[in-house]
């Protein structure tokens, strides 16, 4: 069979070759109701497939953003990138996710391929300063990247955050004020040395604003441990296995926070009852641990269409101030039973 084209979806349709383009690329000149469903009509009953590599060596766009996280093993990575994938496809994109593993030239090798391949756009979730990456983000003219999660000190794009010092300050208060601990001890990542807009490092300044607030020293209450619930796990058997265990843990993350909750049940101890634990995430597993997780929830939906927006609609990616260029998403404290209170019910 000969092959169909763009031309004899126009005939049929009874319209040109342009409004064709504009139906299939949903712009950038609108098209008529009726006109669209003529349109769709001809290409269901021809059977035509646009070609998306000719569409996009003449656009100099192809229909694909890109996707850097430094884990997508980790369960907030994966539903980040699953949400940002949904809202990419009411759009009409396809996305391509690259892991950095938490390193630099692999973050710049994604960075490169991706900006390379002229995708739509970029959304990078950065596992850390980067200059390497923002000169490629300058070396491609016309380079759409939104910062997502986190923005790296010397990388000036447009961020879309959430509230990372006042979720955990919250979380450390519930702690401390509600239940009437004594300390609360922090759970934070492998930092080796602290940089500005990094999660973590935010998560802890908000747990010592909150310990600092109630007139508690700090020192020896930091616990640096992994990200990942495994090497956590082995940190806190440690810890809760000492003279010095603590009566209440915040962790980083609640894939840390899992960890602790392992450890805790192996040595005996009973959560809440001897041991209080509270994450930042909210991930899917923190409803079904054993007792129920209290986390910080922040709106990964709406960040993740925040970051799409962004990335594709040029007219939202304008210059401003620093503050004008950071997009901040508010989170709430959803209290289930591993803190000590009685319901699981968002706060």
């Amino acid at each position: 069979m000969p092959k169909v084209t763009r031309d004899d979806v126009a005939k049929l349709a009874g319209t040109s070759t342009a409004v064709v383009s504009y139906v299939i690329n949903n712009g950038p000149r609108p098209v008529a109701p009726a006109t669209r469903e003529r349109v769709l009509a001809a290409i269901e009953q021809l059977g035509y497939r646009p070609n998306s590599v000719a569409q996009a060596m003449a656009s100099r766009r192809t229909n694909l953003i890109g996707m850097v996280v430094p884990d997508a093993r980790q369960p907030f990575f994966a539903e980040l990138a699953h949400a940002v994938e949904r809202v990419a496809s009411e759009r009409g994109k396809l996305v391509l996710i690259g892991n950095s593993d938490y390193r630099d030239d692999r973050e710049v090798h994604y960075v490169r391929a991706f900006l390379g391949m002229r995708v739509s756009g970029l959304i990078l979730v950065s596992q850390g300063p980067s200059e390497r990456a923002a000169e490629e983000f300058a070396a491609i003219e016309g380079a759409r990247v939104v910062l997502l999660h986190r923005r790296p000190e010397g990388i000036d794009d447009v961020a879309v955050v959430t509230d990372d010092v006042g979720g955990a300050e919250a979380a450390v208060r519930h702690l401390l004020e509600v239940h009437g601990h004594p300390y609360v001890a922090c759970f934070g990542g492998p930092v080796a040395s602290p940089a500005p807009g990094d999660p973590v490092v935010d998560h802890i300044e908000g747990w010592a604003r909150a310990m600092e607030a109630h007139g508690v020293l700090t020192a020896k209450h930091l616990v640096e441990a992994p990200f990942d619930r495994y090497g956590t796990y082995r940190a806190a058997l440690e810890l809760l296995g000492s003279p010095d265990r603590p009566p209440a843990i915040f962790c980083s993350t609640d894939d840390q926070a899992i960890g602790v909750l392992r450890a805790a049940r192996e040595l005996g101890l009973r959560v809440p009852q001897d041991l209080a634990v509270t994450g930042f995430d909210d991930i899917p597993e923190a409803s079904f641990c054993d007792p129920p997780l209290t986390t910080i929830a922040s709106d990964r939906d709406a960040m993740a269409r925040a970051a799409v927006d962004l990335v594709l609609d040029d007219s939202l990616l304008v210059p401003g101030s620093d503050t004008e260029r950071v997009r901040q998403f508010p989170n709430r404290l959803v209290i289930r039973r591993s803190c000590g209170c009685g319901d699981d019910t968002p706060a």
